[in-house]
């Protein structure tokens, strides 16, 4: 048993062969026929914008528009109508890209404000107000640091000494 599909239907364009009794030397859909209406009103604007003649714009015009319309209808069927190949062309050229440049440029300090007075500290702290619990054990292991005793001499230990490097002054003594 052999089925038949219903490609045959679809290979029969709608064909606009020309007026009776004159029909055209070549075969041209109906769609091709408006696009290339549309497209020929376009090449002549371009053309007598650019300041051709008004006889070379309207050859080259025709040549152009003919390229043009073969190379859209082309793109053209059944399946995909005009509609569908304009959206997804607009669409293809109103999607976002990836940014493939960098951004910004060479250092420069030209913008670097400079002034003549330190910053003040931005915490301030109130007068009266108790500090918090972490800076308590930070004062107190400080006050510990400068109060402890050295093991060996009895003598309160140097803060920030370390051993076997002389400055200058011990140097001299």
């Amino acid at each position: 048993m052999r089925i038949r599909t219903d490609d045959e239907v679809y290979r029969v364009d709608a064909v606009w062969l020309g007026p009776p009794r004159a029909t055209m030397p070549w075969r041209a859909r109906y769609v091709a026929w408006g696009v290339g209406v549309f497209v020929f009103l376009i090449v002549l604007t371009v053309e007598r914008r650019i300041g051709v003649s008004l006889f070379w714009s309207v050859a080259w015009g025709i040549v152009i528009t003919i390229v043009l319309t073969r190379l859209i209808c082309s793109r053209i069927s059944h399946e995909r109508p005009l509609t569908a190949v304009t959206a997804m062309w607009v669409r293809e050229l109103t999607a976002p890209r990836e940014v493939s440049t960098g951004q910004g440029g060479a250092v420069s300090a030209t913008r670097v404000r400079v002034r003549t007075e330190r910053p003040r500290s931005r915490k301030r702290v109130k007068r009266g107000s108790r500090p918090r619990p972490a800076d308590k054990a930070h004062k107190a292991h400080a006050r510990h640091m400068n109060n402890r005793k050295s093991r060996t001499t009895g003598k309160p230990a140097r803060g920030k000494e370390v051993r076997r490097v002389r400055t200058s002054k011990q140097a001299r003594a």
